[in-house]
């Protein structure tokens, strides 16, 4: 299926982050592996979000079909020096399981890479195995880094265990 990216205007920012939060902690119609249960609550909120965006690089991605329906979003981060990170990709629940997932991420990767990316990173909480494979199925690789859960912030959400971590995933184009 071919998505068709474009940027984010400020207006559509209540819809993705409803839809975010959403496709992220809620798990009615979803299959289990695709929701982040580890962890309750918001996974984003109108200030994290102008937070992330007013980050240098930082562009929000929406992902629509010929007909100009949206399907999901991504969030890119150009971080230099060919260097990108990925994070916030999300699918409208009520249409997953049809291969957009897949589809939002490569359109993503081309996105990146026209612009200069030869690699691109990403965090995963480590318990997620299933996502982690998912990833590992479209080229990405542990690192061997990680990134502690931000505990005691919740705008990230509230955590359900305290052993939450992230691990650093990448693929080279």
């Amino acid at each position: 299926m071919a998505v068709e990216l474009t940027e984010a205007t400020e207006g559509e920012h209540p819809d993705i982050i409803a839809l975010t939060n959403r496709a992220y902690r809620q798990a009615e119609g979803q299959t289990a592996w695709k929701v982040e249960s580890l962890v309750a609550g918001q996974r984003i909120d109108a200030s994290l979000l102008a937070e992330d965006l007013a980050q240098p690089g930082a562009v929000l991605l929406v992902a629509r079909d010929g007909a100009g329906e949206r399907l999901g979003h991504v969030r890119l981060d150009d971080r230099g020096d060919g260097a990108w990170f990925l994070s916030m990709l999300t699918v409208d629940p009520a249409r997953q399981d049809a291969g957009l997932g897949r589809a939002i991420l490569e359109a993503a990767e081309a996105w990146a890479r026209e612009r200069g990316a030869r690699r691109m990173a990403m965090w995963v909480l480590r318990q997620r195995e299933a996502l982690i494979a998912w990833y590992a199925r479209r080229g990405y690789a542990p690192t061997g880094e990680e990134k502690p859960f931000p505990y005691g912030d919740a705008r990230f959400g509230v955590p359900t265990r305290d052993d939450l971590v992230f691990v650093v995933l990448e693929k080279r184009f």
